[in-house]
């Protein structure tokens, strides 16, 4: 007689914590598996009153440790962070301090060397932009935020490109056509034939709360150009956009709309998802998640499958959330998995290797939430999550 297969239930398990409590608010500046390796780099990022942070660590879950980089790289926060097709690491940008301007430069981190090194400057200094590698190993980086009079910031259409082959600063960035709309804190996925999409994202316009965007387009990199597609269904700001195959992109979340046409107010981030398919460049509704949020991760554990982890309501009198859910675009449902070990929002997510989702650090509660209602309160707590049982 056969034994039945028993299999683990999916969990969640506490890591070694990072060397400090960091938060990450942007979209392109979280965590990245070094190539060829089961290793994890955690670069910058924010502490407790929001200063950039000057340090990087790499994460081996082979023996549960993080060890800082032999050298250590200029402080910043978002920044972004885009692994090469040679197994270094380029990072740009960012804001260098509390408080802006911008930073134009870029460095390279080589994980075998571990050392960094400067990477040219950037045509634009920029925060809050997007950064991700097209097939023909050039990086694109496009829009962000940038100083405008010295008080107020402006959103930007600007976009260049990296080339990591380039034997001269001179040659290493270059400029491409613009964006058709300006925009900051959006992400950006790469797609088939190495077209790139940018979703949403916020447009300052002087007021206390950016608004959000619900304009879309698509990058040619045959043509190095940029052109509108369809609408979100909803604007969003401070969402996730994670590629469920190469012409499909799941949007989740985001943060709370406000009020609607009717005059009523939504007091909760968005609970709604939404699909784009690339062949029709339209936007069609997902199955709503069972609660809304935003400033959560999204991570893609294979083909149609998102694990969606933590986030908030809001920034203020908060803490993060613990939920975790788990969306199959198959049958187009959401199940619920075992919760963190600790609630965050703005923290450090990235799949490992071997299927296991890492979470790491961000924000955990603020305002009357948190110990010091004058300070938010960061976390350097590390957890692993092992969905084999999910």
């Amino acid at each position: 007689m056969t034994s039945p297969t028993v299999v683990a239930a999916a969990k969640w398990t506490a890591a070694h914590d990072l060397a400090g409590p960091t938060a990450w608010y942007g979209q392109h500046d979280g965590p990245v598996v070094l190539k060829g390796t089961t290793k994890v780099l955690v670069v910058g990022g924010a502490d407790a009153g929001g200063a950039a942070l000057g340090r990087a660590a790499v994460y081996n879950p082979a023996d549960d440790t993080w060890k800082p980089t032999a050298t250590q790289p200029s402080p910043r926060r978002l920044h972004t962070v885009t692994v090469l097709n040679d197994g270094k690491v380029l990072v740009t940008g960012g804001i260098g301090g509390s408080t802006a301007p911008g930073l134009a430069s870029a460095e390279v981190y080589d994980p075998v060397a571990d050392t960094w090194t400067p990477a040219g400057t950037m045509n634009q200094a920029r925060w809050g932009h997007s950064a991700v590698l097209l097939p023909n190993n050039l990086v694109l980086v496009a829009g962000g935020s940038a100083v405008r009079d010295g008080r107020t910031t402006r959103a930007l259409r600007s976009a260049e490109l990296y080339d990591p082959a380039a034997t001269t600063d001179a040659t290493r960035w270059t400029t491409v056509g613009d964006m058709t709309d300006a925009r900051s804190g959006h992400p950006a996925a790469v797609l088939k034939d190495g077209k790139v999409l940018v979703v949403g994202g916020t447009a300052p316009v002087g007021t206390d709360l950016d608004p959000a965007l619900a304009f879309c387009e698509l990058y040619d990199p045959d043509h190095k150009a940029w052109t509108p597609t369809g609408n979100l269904l909803h604007p969003r700001a401070l969402h996730q956009a994670t590629a469920l195959s190469d012409t499909t992109v799941l949007v989740t979340g985001g943060r709370a709309p406000g009020a609607g046409d009717d005059g009523g107010f939504d007091p909760l981030s968005r609970r709604t998802a939404e699909k784009y398919d690339l062949a029709t460049g339209a936007w069609t509704a997902a199955k709503d998640m069972p609660a809304g949020r935003a400033r959560h991760r999204a991570v893609a554990l294979g083909p149609g499958r998102v694990l969606v982890a933590g986030g908030t309501g809001g920034d203020a009198d908060e803490a993060g959330y613990r939920s975790v859910l788990r969306y199959d675009a198959g049958t187009d449902t959401w199940s619920t998995q075992p919760g963190l070990l600790t609630g965050r929002w703005g923290f450090a997510a990235a799949l490992l290797p071997d299927n296991r989702v890492l979470a790491a650090g961000g924000a955990a509660r603020s305002g009357l939430a948190a110990a010091d209602p004058t300070v938010t309160e960061l976390t350097a707590a590390a957890e692993l999550f092992d969905g084999s049982g999910a």
